[in-house]
């Protein structure tokens, strides 16, 4: 293909480019300075009892790390419920045993899921129905979360500081293998071009950041907006409910907490390959055109300054406003890239190298947002409720 043809072709994909860029420029420094919590902030806690909900289906190999490390919070933890789906690998066992333990831990049935509810919201709705009637506050925890001591008083005290009644936790990230090293923080730098850096509170409904796998919230607010029915058709139940919090004046905080907290998602590339896109394209009721924008921002800001590049190299020596432009993308990702690595405990090599995974990858999270239809654990999930 002739230059000039090329040229031509580039000229309103870099007009594009520019526009997009500005806006996850201007995110990023928006966003940029933001406050972490630290295991200090426990001396700040309140004395309102917790409730911990654990929602589960066939967590068996995943969830003894997460309990033993609810196990060892204090008493502002006052039960913990652990809230089956309908398991058949032996979960149910698991946590009776645990709970022999530590009398705060109970296991409740809520199976079957009813179909017009995702499994995870309906778990976290059962529990909260469930919960004592004495306790403040509630805390979502994944089965894959891995808490460590101070944890829940941390967290009630930067609530109590920052004067917030939500908030949830950008966990630290455990990924093991090249295929992971690679894939992984790909998809997690797409959470950091379309929403910022976390570390403060949101007040917008289109920028609030949320993390299901840690979620801390005042239970007579989360009450007063329906507990989790308003994400119980969605497939990124965690940012449905921020988006429904804010949406009812109160501010959402989303903060680090370094190794207070980790996780491992995925067993393995083809795992996270498979199901992280299913939720990261954040698409429910409140989205709207901006899942469209959002994707367009990974797309042309994050995932094609790169190959670009490769091709002005191979068919112009000239140096050009397209060029100039993507060189900058291009160092702006790799900029990220080195922040990002603070959200890994361990890094594989080919870390590194994993913006090479940014086209595939905004590709994926484009069919995954057009797809209504999803699978998870041998379930069918419908983004929207039935089809």
């Amino acid at each position: 293909m002739k230059t000039e043809n090329i040229a031509r072709l580039l000229e309103p994909i870099t007009v594009a480019q520019a526009f997009l860029a500005i806006r996850v420029l201007l995110r990023m420094l928006r966003s940029a300075g933001g406050e972490r919590i630290t295991p200090e902030e426990a001396q700040h806690a309140s004395e309102d009892p917790v409730t911990v909900i654990v929602p589960v289906l066939n967590e068996y190999d995943r969830l003894s790390p997460c309990l033993e490390g609810l196990i060892a919070q204090g008493k502002e933890v006052a039960e913990i419920l652990v809230v089956d789906g309908g398991s058949s690998d032996g979960t149910q066992t698991l946590v009776s045993m645990y709970a022999q333990r530590d009398c705060r831990i109970q296991v409740i049935d809520a199976s079957p899921v009813p179909s017009e509810w995702n499994g995870k919201a309906w778990g976290l709705q059962v529990g909260l129905l469930s919960a004592r009637p004495d306790t403040k506050w509630i805390l979502t925890i994944d089965a894959d979360v891995r808490p460590r001591p101070l944890l829940v008083r941390s967290l009630l005290g930067r609530a109590k500081r920052a004067t917030i009644s939500a908030l949830s936790v950008a966990t630290l990230q455990e990924i093991e293998g090249i295929g992971e090293g690679l894939l992984h923080p790909s998809l997690l730098t797409t959470l950091v071009y379309r929403f910022g850096i976390p570390g403060k509170a949101s007040c917008n409904v289109h920028e609030v950041q949320a993390n299901g796998q840690c979620f801390l919230l005042q239970r007579d607010v989360l009450e007063s907006c329906g507990g989790f029915e308003a994400a119980h058709n969605s497939l990124c139940e965690d940012i449905t409910l921020a988006r429904t919090l804010v949406t009812n004046g109160h501010p959402v905080g989303f903060y680090e907490t370094g190794e207070m907290v980790s996780v491992k998602m995925y067993a393995d590339w083809r795992d996270t390959w498979r199901n992280w896109p299913r939720s990261l394209p954040m698409r429910d009721q409140f989205s709207g055109f901006h899942t469209l924008i959002g994707w367009l921002e990974i797309a042309l800001v994050q995932a094609l300054p790169l190959p670009i590049l490769l091709l002005l190299a191979l068919t112009s020596k000239r140096r050009n406003w397209p060029t100039m432009l993507n060189v900058m993308l291009v160092a702006m990702r790799l900029g990220v890239l080195s922040g990002t690595a603070r959200a890994y405990r361990h890094r594989p090599w080919s870390y590194w190298l994993s913006p090479l995974c940014d086209l595939p990858v905004s590709m994926q999270l484009g069919r995954c947002a057009l797809q209504r239809r999803h699978i998870w654990r041998g379930r069918i999930l419908v983004r929207g409720g039935k089809s």
